[in-house]
């Protein structure tokens, strides 16, 4: 039985990832609706903020009487009225045997409520299975539930030995193409990228999604002075949210270079540059709730450094650059000891077309 449940709850996380992008602030969550010989009935996945949850598309989608079915869903059904209905109400009345939920939803407002409605109207429910694979799926959702902070992950390519461009700044290209198509994927998943002045003037990138019916990220510039160019192709019109986050010194007359459709916000500095604790504050105030650092060297290593990083994902190309004034991907810090490195726990490896895509999550 519980080989078969967990077969089911790999349909419902597929089902809810393919919704990456689109439901933030809200989870990813899919459902899927069988009897009690597992026949597939029904399934449906959250598709939009704001539109219904995955447990009420399911129901909608079915063809038959549910009384006496079962329904199995990655996350806790909702208790509360919210942008939609309770799901754990839609359950209860169309009769539904026993529910199958994957992992307690971490919103304080749901959190065990669901389920315990579930069980008082006579539902057998089961928590728990692929309980890992449910928690690594919403771990946006879970950090901004528990810390009220985005999640963020620094992505960058490598070479070999570690090198993200030459002395003179030449990083085109150390991945291949099937490296960067993955590298969309990550700004369709993400609610914003988050780069430096310093790549902006180096490399002059757009930061936009190439997918076929991809979804751009809000693009964030991180420009202390604002010395960027204000026609940097990061800065197009294009109906992407685009901010930029600069010292709070900076005159009012200079902000007026730049288009006026690109926010400007505020933010206090640290030791010259801006403080980067303070700048995510500021990002998660803006409603965004997962970010993407692609940047430099040294915002990267700010990022870490400030334990502001919850996850790396580098790819890394089947070259060596062996030059002691290449660039690392993180430069900044004095180190003489081994035990006074940054720490991940290594999630994942793949190989990918030539190169390989290593995921790690940042411990303390």
């Amino acid at each position: 039985m519980q080989r078969r449940y967990e077969q089911l709850m790999r349909k419902c996380l597929s089902l809810a990832k393919k919704s990456e992008g689109y439901v933030s602030p809200n989870p990813l969550v899919g459902a899927i609706i069988f009897d009690d010989d597992f026949r597939i009935i029904s399934q449906g996945r959250h598709e939009v903020c704001g539109r219904n949850h995955a447990e009420r598309n399911a129901i909608l989608n079915a063809k038959e009487d549910l009384k006496g079915k079962s329904l199995i869903v990655n996350l806790e059904p909702c208790s509360h009225y919210g942008k939609t209905p309770p799901c754990a109400d839609l359950i209860i009345e169309n009769g539904i045997k026993k529910v199958i939920i994957g992992m307690v939803d971490p919103n304080p407002i749901v959190s065990g409520k669901g389920i315990k409605k579930l069980k008082q109207a006579g539902i057998e429910v089961i928590t728990g299975v692929l309980e890992k694979e449910c928690t690594e799926l919403n771990e946006i959702f879970i950090k901004n539930q528990l810390y009220s902070k985005p999640f963020v992950t620094i992505k960058t390519a490598t070479t070999a030995d570690g090198k993200i461009a030459t002395k003179e700044g030449n990083s085109k290209w150390i991945t291949d193409e099937i490296s960067r198509r993955e590298v969309h994927k990550l700004r369709n998943k993400y609610d914003a990228v988050l780069t430096s002045s310093d790549t902006v003037m180096k490399d002059n990138p757009q930061m936009t999604c190439r997918l076929k019916g991809g979804r751009n990220p809000v693009r964030i510039v991180l420009d202390t002075n604002l010395k960027t160019d204000p026609k940097s192709k990061i800065y197009n019109k294009d109906g992407t949210r685009v901010i930029i986050i600069t010292s709070e010194i900076v005159s009012r007359e200079k902000t007026k270079n730049y288009p006026s459709d690109v926010e400007i916000l505020r933010c206090p500095e640290k030791d010259g540059h801006i403080d980067i604790k303070k700048a995510i504050e500021l990002i998660y105030q803006q409603g965004i709730r997962s970010i993407l650092v692609e940047a430099g060297a040294r915002l990267n290593n700010a990022v870490i450094q400030t334990k502001s990083a919850d996850k790396l994902i580098q790819f890394i190309a089947p070259k060596i650059l062996s030059d002691k004034e290449a660039i690392s991907f993180s430069q900044g810090c004095s180190r003489r000891e081994i035990a006074d490195c940054n720490n991940l726990i290594f999630i994942s490896t793949k190989q990918l077309k030539n190169d390989i895509m290593i995921i790690g999550k940042f411990v303390d």
